[in-house]
């Protein structure tokens, strides 16, 4: 069944973004514009959440929910096995928010985002690099393994090299969602500094994601977008 998400999304690519933000501003509050705009100038395109089979719901849910909070705009979950299902009432509407992408095997997801110009690394214990001085010189993302057993042989394989959080207790590793919290944090803010602002999301996506995102902050939008934009 199609999603509310995909019927905005066919409605603004049929009368174009700005037609769509245009009809539906009288409908929001100032306030709720500035803030989606302020949301779109951090948004971090090259900066990257891979997780594989991850099978708790609610840590599916709090790393959409890290992802959003760090201004990132994409999540891919690998499902060889565990469908990446999130907990609603954790990720507290940020799923609606980030692009989540699925991929049964690590290997399609690892190449679909080197051919986009991204340098993928496996977060491991004893890893060469840390998330202090990986390279993030250019589009980075980061792979996390299930709450178990870690990353697969082959996604370990298919990423470029591997980076570890720093520890210095005697527990030898975080949870799965306190290693997202701390890897993306520390990733992202490094990779904002190196390109020397908060965002860098394109022109034409920036404008297609805020007419999308004042539909889905309108209760109701697709109706009263269908109104605007009747079909002769």
């Amino acid at each position: 069944m199609p999603s509310v998400r995909d019927a905005i999304d066919r409605l603004i690519e049929a009368h174009g973004p700005d037609a769509i933000c245009a009809a539906l501003e009288p409908m929001l509050t100032p306030e709720r514009i500035a803030r989606i705009d302020a949301v779109l100038a951090a948004r971090l395109t090259s900066v990257v959440t891979v997780v594989e089979d991850t099978y708790d719901p609610h840590n599916a849910a709090a790393t959409i929910r890290t992802t959003e909070a760090f201004g990132l705009g994409e999540l891919h979950a690998i499902e060889p096995n565990q469908r990446f299902a999130a907990a609603k009432g954790v990720t507290r509407g940020s799923h609606k928010w980030v692009d989540i992408h699925r991929w049964k095997r690590a290997e399609d997801a690892v190449g679909a985002l080197h051919t986009r110009g991204f340098k993928v690394y496996a977060t491991l214990p004893g890893a060469p690099f840390s998330i202090e001085n990986v390279d993030v010189s250019t589009p980075i993302a980061i792979a996390f393994g299930n709450e178990h057993s870690g990353l697969t042989p082959e996604a370990v394989q298919a990423c470029d090299g591997a980076v570890g959080v720093p520890m210095f207790g005697f527990s030898e590793s975080f949870n799965l969602s306190v290693t997202v919290a701390l890897a993306m944090s520390r990733v992202a803010a490094r990779r904002r500094a190196q390109i020397g602002a908060p965002g860098d999301l394109p022109e034409a996506e920036r404008r297609r994601l805020r007419a999308r995102w004042f539909a889905l902050k309108i209760r109701g939008a697709e109706g009263v977008l269908e109104r605007a934009f009747p079909v002769s």
